[in-house]
């Protein structure tokens, strides 16, 4: 793969404790993702992917190996400076969409924003530029998102994790909780963002979402059991 490496994850282990037992979510992942990759993480449940997710997004620290985002090695920096790696490169998108109802629409989408000292009406600016990007509509904006359907809950959820213009968009089950129209719409957006070059790194347990995608890792009990490139023509979510 050519292109700038954003993402690489380098002889990786996650194991909990508990009482005198051990489990290993994850064992000796090596993992290299490039700028503009749309990676599909596919296994079953409780095989190490959220886990996974969470290591590269700074959410979580491995017990032991490294994870470097666009060079620069996470485990040298302190939680604030992690706090800010994490604000200015990754963009997050959960299949609970993560949403906080007592806000509007748009206060839930400038949370990314407000660690920049950005100005009120630069904020509202990138807020609709986001939310069209995401194929919304700034109607929304005065809402609360319980008024929303979910696949347009999903949708604030996306422009929530592009309006600092990250480079990389992690997606947690995106479309979990979602009928096939909204996929449909979550994957084309997807397809589009990717396109004008933003790297996204997906998980799914879903194999039609999983086809969308530009590579599929596999993982099974903890480890990368496969790596392939999907045939485009299988992606039936696009058309």
């Amino acid at each position: 793969m050519e292109g700038k490496k954003l993402i690489e994850v380098v002889n990786v282990s996650k194991v909990y404790r508990m009482g005198g037992n051990e489990f290993w979510a994850l064992r000796d992942i090596n993992l290299e993702v490039f700028e503009r990759e749309f990676l599909a993480i596919m296994g079953p449940s409780g095989h190490g992917k959220t886990t996974l997710m969470n290591i590269i997004g700074l959410l979580d620290k491995p017990s032991t190996g490294k994870v470097f985002i666009d060079g620069v090695d996470t485990a040298k920096l302190n939680d604030d400076e992690l706090s800010k790696l994490r604000n200015r490169k990754i963009g997050f998108v959960f299949q609970q969409y993560n949403l906080i109802n007592r806000m509007s629409v748009l206060e839930n989408i400038e949370v990314p924003l407000l660690l920049r000292g950005l100005s009120r009406s630069e904020r509202v600016r990138l807020a609709i530029r986001a939310i069209e990007m995401a194929g919304g509509d700034k109607s929304w904006l005065s809402k609360k998102p319980n008024q929303l359907s979910g696949g347009q809950q999903q949708r604030v959820a996306i422009a929530r994790a592009i309006v600092g213009d990250p480079e990389i968009i992690l997606a947690d089950e995106p479309t979990g909780n979602l009928d096939t129209a909204s996929s449909k719409i979550v994957m084309q957006t997807f397809s589009r963002l990717n396109g004008i070059g933003k790297t996204i790194v997906m998980v799914t347990h879903n194999p039609e979402v999983a086809l969308c995608s530009k590579r599929i890792l596999y993982i099974r009990d903890g480890r990368i059991s496969g790596d392939e490139v999907p045939d485009p023509t299988k992606c039936t979510l696009l058309k």
